[in-house]
């Protein structure tokens, strides 16, 4: 059995129930907005975060959960799908997850107006039932990815990033969504008690290690649909890099700085850089801090009693950091 059938079996019942919930939270009276949702909902991913809500809440309540903790996966994959949609506009990408993107279909203008759409349903289905509380943990996702994908951008153009640096937009970009997921979990079966903010951190802490995860696939001869070094031809500054620059002579910092700002479009220059990574020990430096994020995240959740929803969330914080895509 594959690993995420694996991690999905003891909450086998309600994604399916979710699965009908979603598509209904989706439904408008236009056709041209139910034919895309209907394509987006089609081609869904693996659903990690809807399962990172059910596990949690199981886990925090003996097995239990509510229509809330329907609504909250519903308003997470709402909200992170909006995201999806308006990011492939801003990268011009016409692909996502090997099928063409909304806005590769159906142009921007429509794109952006899909991801209006499906933020406003997320934030409509937390107010039509009063679920502030769940409103709170996703709209300070939302800030906080924006604010992680904006302080990207400004350092990108100047090369500056420190590790500190990098953390800090890891933990807003891509580390924040998967914490909102896991409080959310716990906010509603549990609310206001000391779960929801430990499994915040706990959610926090694997999506710290997820994206080293994802930096390191930078450096890899895998087929993983991005290809290797285009965080380098990006000009992302990421762990492995940052940690070379900081221990490379003044004369290898600048080879490296210039290849980046300026030969990033040339493949062996980037297969240069690549190497010089490689040979010193940035990769390793990033495996290590991966590791402790995955150690931190699993001593959160020790306190817990077993249970198949705990062994499944233990699989899930080692699948993020072993995965091969």
């Amino acid at each position: 059995m594959k690993v995420v059938e694996q991690i999905k079996q003891p909450i086998a019942y309600e994604m399916d129930l979710f699965e009908q919930k979603f598509q209904l939270s989706m439904a408008s009276k236009v056709a041209l907005l139910n034919r895309i949702t209907h394509y987006i909902v089609n081609r869904k991913g693996k659903q990690m975060r809807p399962m990172f809500v059910f596990l949690v809440a199981k886990m925090v309540s003996n097995g239990e959960v509510s229509e809330r903790t329907y609504r909250g996966a519903s308003v997470i994959e709402l909200i992170h799908t909006a995201t999806l949609v308006h990011d492939d506009v801003v990268d011009d990408s016409n692909r996502r997850r090997g099928f063409f993107s909304v806005n590769a279909l159906w142009k921007n203008k429509i794109a952006v107006l899909i991801g209006d759409y499906l933020l406003s349903k997320g934030l409509l289905l937390s107010i039509d039932n009063n679920d502030f509380d769940l409103l709170k943990i996703i709209s300070i996702a939302v800030r906080e990815m924006s604010e992680g994908e904006l302080l990207q951008i400004e350092k990108a153009r100047k090369l500056d990033i420190t590790e500190v640096v990098y953390y800090e937009i890891i933990r807003q970009k891509t580390a924040t969504l998967i914490a909102a997921c896991c409080s959310l979990g716990a906010a509603s079966v549990k609310p206001e008690s000391q779960h929801v903010e430990t499994m915040r951190k706990f959610g926090e802490l694997i999506g710290m290690a997820f994206q080293i995860k994802d930096d390191l696939f930078d450096y890899g001869d895998a087929q993983i649909g991005k290809p290797t070094g285009i965080d380098i031809k990006e000009q992302k500054m990421t762990l492995p890099l940052i940690y070379v620059l900081n221990q490379a002579s003044k004369k290898d910092k600048n080879w490296l700085i210039n290849s980046i700002k300026n030969h990033n479009k040339n493949t062996k220059r980037v297969k240069e850089v690549i190497a010089f990574v490689k040979h010193n020990g940035g990769l390793d430096y990033a495996v290590a801090k991966m590791k402790e994020f995955q150690t931190e995240a699993l001593e959160l959740i020790k306190t817990y009693p077993d249970s198949k929803y705990k062994n499944s969330l233990e699989l899930m914080v080692n699948y993020v950091i072993d995965r091969k895509k």
